[in-house]
């Protein structure tokens, strides 16, 4: 059914009271085993360097939960690829560290660095087992969770189809805890299954399933399927890229560009703004092929070069997309309201939410 997929493991399936759940990641790796024996490409987004590091290592009482989290993530990170390279080794499969930070998509450059890497590890048959780098991670650029950082990579590879294993069996209709929820077999673009989500999330992961379904939404808008099913049970990930029905399918509409997926993503990743007036919103909201011309900006903020994310707002501030800037800040300020001025944003490197 797909050829390259990201798979993402969340905490609440590599996890056991906190601690590592090592038949779980067994299990997971058998899995990732036979579908590359078919040819199918695999990134595998995972947790676990935390919850690795809490078998190892005591820290004192009292210790800063920033720090505990570090040295945790710091110790638990060899362990944890350890167990994944011992386990990989044994379906004759090889496997490679990937650490990344939020500013790694941030940065143009970085983001093509990474992904070459990325790439030619696949070229290679080796399987790339990202993580973030919690040990260097800054407070104000990190991951939402490991479902942004899965998407992100989804977008930046191309890649088909991504799968989250989680502790549930999808999304419900009704609550976790209510035996009777059944789980919504497909979700397309507006069909409101939104009002079934709860804020509810595991006790040892950042995110929720609001997040899981944010992050689903956009990526099924950008033409990649997303699967959410429970990663406890046997053979999840095998059945889902076989075709079969397992969990929640947000079902993909027509596939965006490799530049417009990555624009997708910028969130928290934006350089400066770009404010327009009504007449060039409502030109922008009507999917009509258009750039973004200075005669239609109202205002810039922020300082930003040439290749930069920027985001494109109303005069209310709502943010309407992103794009990526032809020209600076400075630039962009001299011409701001000008007619016959060229673009700051192509058409090719705008994406309107």
């Amino acid at each position: 059914m797909y050829k390259r997929i990201i798979l993402k493991i969340g905490s609440g399936v590599i996890s056991n009271n906190g601690l590592l759940d090592e038949k779980v990641v067994k299990e997971i790796v058998r899995q990732i085993g036979a579908l590359r024996r078919k040819g199918v490409g695999v990134v595998l987004v995972t947790s676990g360097a935390v919850a690795t590091g809490k078998k190892i290592v005591k820290v004192k009482k009292g210790a800063d939960e920033i720090v505990q989290k570090q040295v945790f993530a710091a110790v638990g990170q060899v362990r944890l690829m350890s167990i994944y390279a011992a386990l990989f080794a044994k379906q004759k499969q090889a496997c490679a560290q990937v650490l990344v930070t939020k500013e790694d998509f941030r940065d143009r450059q970085h983001y093509l660095n990474m992904k070459n890497c990325l790439e030619n590890l696949l070229r290679s048959d080796i399987v790339p087992v990202v993580n973030e780098n919690d040990v260097i991670a800054v407070t104000e650029l990190v991951f939402t969770d490991n479902d942004e950082l899965a998407a992100l990579l989804a977008s930046q590879l191309g890649a088909e189809a991504l799968i989250i294993l989680t502790s549930v069996g999808g999304v419900l209709r009704g609550r976790p805890d209510d035996p009777g929820a059944e789980v919504i077999s497909r979700i397309e673009s507006d069909d409101g299954a939104e009002k079934y989500i709860t804020d509810e999330r595991s006790s040892s992961g950042r995110g929720g399933m609001h997040t899981k379904f944010a992050m689903a939404k956009k990526l099924a808008a950008q033409g990649i399927a997303v699967h959410i099913a429970n990663g406890k049970k046997r053979d999840t990930v095998t059945r889902i890229v076989a075709g079969e029905p397992v969990g929640t399918t947000f079902i993909p509409a027509r596939k965006l560009s490799a530049a417009k997926r990555r624009i997708a993503h910028s969130e928290g990743l934006a350089k400066g703004s770009a404010y327009v007036n009504e007449c060039t919103e409502d030109l922008l909201l009507s999917r009509k092929v258009a750039s973004l011309l200075p005669v239609g900006i109202l205002r810039v903020e922020g300082t930003f070069e040439k290749g930069d994310v920027i985001e494109v707002k109303n005069e209310k501030g709502r943010r309407l997309g992103f794009g990526i800037a032809r020209y600076d800040s400075l630039k962009a300020r001299t011409l701001r309201g000008k007619k016959k001025a060229p673009a700051l944003v192509h058409y090719d490197y705008l994406f309107i939410q």
